[in-house]
């Protein structure tokens, strides 16, 4: 077993022999990367990834990006498409097939029915000179000096190339689609990037209960509502008019004074002109409303109308932070 200190060199090692593989890789952006792009952008079909092996995993990833960024795409193992998942490709696809060496037994089987379909055929090759790289329309180059790997066996430096190279076009094409953040959220509506842009506080804020009080409702009724509706605060209204709010905070600071509990009111531990907010706006602005002011609950307000409260917890529940 190495030392700590040797399997750390080793460690360093790796990274940076792949990230100089990576590096490299800028030689292979040229006039074959740009009408690839171009080609994706104008078809009418999807893009059809294949490979197999390490590839074939790289090209899974590849995929999902593809799909989460604006451009149709599916994944079709090399293996299986020649046992009868070649179906999958359609009139108008694109196929982009990645393999290191450009020899492999089944891509040499697959790539000659690939033509026969007249699907436009782009390689990530590591192997210029290889049948695929013959056999493509275009070829994007992903050669790597050796693989990080010290008997330079194991896919790593060159399925990190294709990965980045993978990468290199999603963000072509994403930029010139003029793909926005509102765009991925789209694609991404489970996600927390995805709530930011669309979820609304009226989402949440209407599975709570709504606490409120009269103005001249005695604090036992005050607390007791703060209480079971379990929002950590009550709206204190005088006839349907919204005139302040009782938190926690304001119970304990009333504790801290000398008054007499049993003459107390609402309207005399409440804060007046509570924050409010629409039930319109994106629980994002809320969040940035509570931060702003150091609170952790909004009254919910529409047309002058008290709605309800939705809390910091609603949020963070959304995992939105």
């Amino acid at each position: 077993m190495k030392t700590s200190d040797a399997l750390k060199k080793v460690a360093v090692r790796t990274i940076e022999d792949e990230a100089a593989a990576i590096k490299n890789l800028s030689k292979s952006i040229n006039d074959d990367f740009l009408k690839c792009v171009r080609h994706i952008i104008s078809s009418k079909g999807r893009v059809v990834v294949t490979g197999i092996g390490k590839s074939a995993i790289v090209g899974q990833k590849i995929v999902a990006t593809f799909n989460s960024t604006g451009t149709p795409s599916i994944f079709m193992h090399a293996a299986d498409a020649i046992h009868g998942d070649l179906g999958i490709v359609q009139k108008d696809d694109i196929i982009i097939c990645l393999s290191k060496s450009g020899e492999t037994p089944e891509i040499k089987v697959l790539v000659p029915l690939l033509k026969q379909y007249g699907s436009l055929l782009i390689s990530l090759v590591g192997n210029t000179s290889s049948y695929l790289a013959h056999q493509s329309d275009y070829v994007i180059d992903t050669t790597v000096a050796r693989e990080a790997c010290p008997n330079n066996l194991a896919p790593t430096s060159s399925t990190t190339a294709q990965m980045v190279m993978g990468d290199a076009l999603a963000v072509c094409l994403l930029e010139a689609r003029g793909f926005t953040a509102g765009d991925f959220a789209k694609f991404h509506p489970g996600g927390a990037l995805g709530k930011k842009m669309y979820l609304k506080v009226s989402d949440l804020y209407v599975h709570n209960q709504k606490p409120v009080v009269k103005g001249n409702d005695d604090i036992r009724k005050v607390i007791l509502e703060i209480s079971s509706k379990r929002l950590g605060a009550t709206a204190v209204l005088e006839g349907s008019k919204l005139v302040g709010i009782v938190t926690d905070g304001d119970l304990r600071r009333m504790l801290e004074k000398d008054l007499d509990l049993r003459k107390l009111l609402a309207r005399d531990v409440m804060s007046p002109g509570p924050k409010t907010i629409k039930p319109s706006t994106l629980v994002i602005d809320a969040l940035t409303l509570m931060r702003k002011n150091n609170i952790t609950q909004l009254l919910v307000v529409e047309k002058s109308t008290y709605k309800g409260v939705i809390h910091l917890h609603d949020i963070l529940k959304e995992g939105i932070i």
